[in-house]
């Protein structure tokens, strides 16, 4: 991280002038591609006379972390100057992250986020593998390294993220000039959505996985009628008991919730109490479940709750939420997302109605898990200005969401203003849903649709999409399989 430059370079070279309404962020100015397309290998037949490497650090405010190998990529881990508000650049700079798997630039481009921090190990999207093309992830601002230093925190916002996709597009594109699809799952596939409403011209079509839609925030009984009905009876029965009874035992497990702080070095300074957070992971069990597992591992559920013991029940508990979720240790990484959730984004408050009044604090809201020296304040219409989008104006726009997934009950919807776009669902999918696990006529249409927008469909494709298959194969080291989801600390998170 570094605060403001000065010196040498100036700021309308390094950040590019941009307009106080925030219609438009301005780019890096990239040092104009030569004649010769650049790969690292032979391109249309004739060798490469400048290395990509070299192109791609030619661009004013890019440096490179590390380059890692991988057989038939070069894979890039960089760092590119960013201005902390892209409104008023002069007010300083930070170093965000990114990663680059280099395919060959005559090959689309996959723009590519989480939402959170970026993996610095070589892998690839869905939407990467079925057109074979290069990727470029971007960790999202706020999330460490990515954090300018002193943070102003009124500078995390969904717009100022989006200015940060677009001036790194603005830069990357002159190099890779061919067609650009933008995807992330999760808290990822909003945030592609949100590049899209803030920068509609930038990308050539938009793959969005599991990004739930929180219009209302004051609204979330689609929450309450998804757990009224997920999965099977016996699941929902089994799981429910556990969670009573995690509720129930409080003191006995409590016992070992502490013992266990203290020999893992937790504190509860954000949360203000150990029974608080104890309560915020047992709330998110069922909720988790759903999100990481599928009908299946239910067998993994103690059967009669009520006979089980301490240990069953902590174990079953820690196993699906995570007793380091809700300790400082756990929060201080996705304090980013909970400030985010808390001012703009949104989040589920849901009733639970099966654990009775064994709950002290409910739902407990996003302003617990970010400690009091940040201030927060909720803008109502963020999200309703993107759903209004979405529903007049989007174009080659998907969206994949699980049928078992809870983020999935408060989906983006079309509206008649949508344009080569679609909404599908997996079948008994979790928050790993993907194409791939789709029934075979929509998984061909989504595929048919990914390569076309990205300009590489086979003429075999185009005359039947019904033939549309991933033009790279699965790679086990690089790719994720349908229903693969990636776990992390804290549970209740997109």
């Amino acid at each position: 991280m570094r605060k403001s430059l000065t010196g040498v370079l100036s700021l309308a070279v390094l950040i590019g002038t941009v307009g106080a309404t925030g219609a438009s962020a301005g780019a890096a100015t990239a040092a104009e591609p030569a004649a010769t397309r650049s790969s690292g290998t032979a391109v249309g037949g004739e060798a490469s006379t400048e290395d990509i490497k070299d192109r791609i650090l030619a661009i004013p405010g890019m440096s490179l972390i590390e380059e890692k190998p991988y057989a038939g990529y070069r894979y890039f881990v960089l760092n590119y100057t960013q201005p902390v508000d892209h409104r008023r650049p002069s007010k300083g700079t930070f170093q965000q992250r990114l990663t680059l798997l280099h395919k060959d630039v005559s090959r689309p481009t996959v723009f590519f986020t989480s939402g959170y921090n970026v993996s610095t190990n070589p892998s690839r999207s869905e939407p990467t593998q079925i057109v074979d093309g290069n990727q470029v992830s971007l960790e999202y601002r706020f999330f460490t390294p990515s954090r300018p230093a002193p943070a102003d925190w009124s500078k995390l916002d969904i717009w100022q993220a989006a200015s940060d996709q677009h001036r790194v597009f603005t830069a990357l594109k002159k190099i890779y000039d061919r067609k650009w699809l933008a995807t992330g799952g999760s808290k990822g596939g909003m945030t592609a959505t949100y590049f899209e409403r803030f920068y509609p011209k930038d990308m050539d079509g938009v793959v969005a996985y599991v990004a739930p839609n929180d219009v209302n925030d004051k609204e979330d009984s689609a929450y309450d009628r998804f757990f009224r009905t997920v999965g099977t009876e016996e699941c929902r029965d089994k799981l429910a008991g556990v969670q009573r009874e995690a509720l129930i035992r409080r003191a006995p497990l409590q016992k070992k919730y502490k013992e266990q702080a203290a020999a893992n070095g937790w504190t509860f300074n954000t949360v203000g109490s150990l029974d608080r957070a104890y309560e915020a992971t047992v709330m998110d069990y069922v909720w988790a479940f759903w999100q990481y597992s599928l009908v299946a591992d239910c067998v993994d559920i103690p059967a009669d709750a009520k006979k089980a013991t301490d240990d069953d029940i902590w174990n079953s508990v820690d196993a699906i939420s995570g007793f380091s979720a809700y300790v400082d240790q756990g929060l201080e990484r996705y304090t980013p997302y909970y400030y985010q959730a808390g001012t703009q984004l949104g989040s589920p408050d849901i009733k639970q109605p099966w654990l009775g009044k064994l709950s002290r604090y409910g739902y407990q809201p996003p302003r617990t898990f970010v400690p009091r020296s940040i201030p927060m304040t909720f803008d109502r219409g963020a999200m309703r200005d993107i759903d209004r989008w979405v529903k007049r104006n989007a174009r080659r726009m998907m969206y994949v969401n699980g049928e078992n997934d809870p983020w999935s009950a408060e989906p983006f919807r079309l509206g008649r203003g949508a344009r080569d776009s679609a909404v599908y669902t997996v079948p008994g999918g979790n928050h790993g849903a993907k194409v791939s696990g789709l029934p075979e006529a929509q998984r061909a249409k989504a595929t048919a649709d990914i390569l076309r927008w990205a300009g590489v469909a086979p003429a075999a494709v185009e005359d039947d999409p019904a033939k549309a298959k991933p033009l790279a194969k699965f790679d086990t080291r690089l790719d994720q399989r349908n229903g693969e989801v990636e776990r992390h600390e804290a549970t209740l998170r997109p």
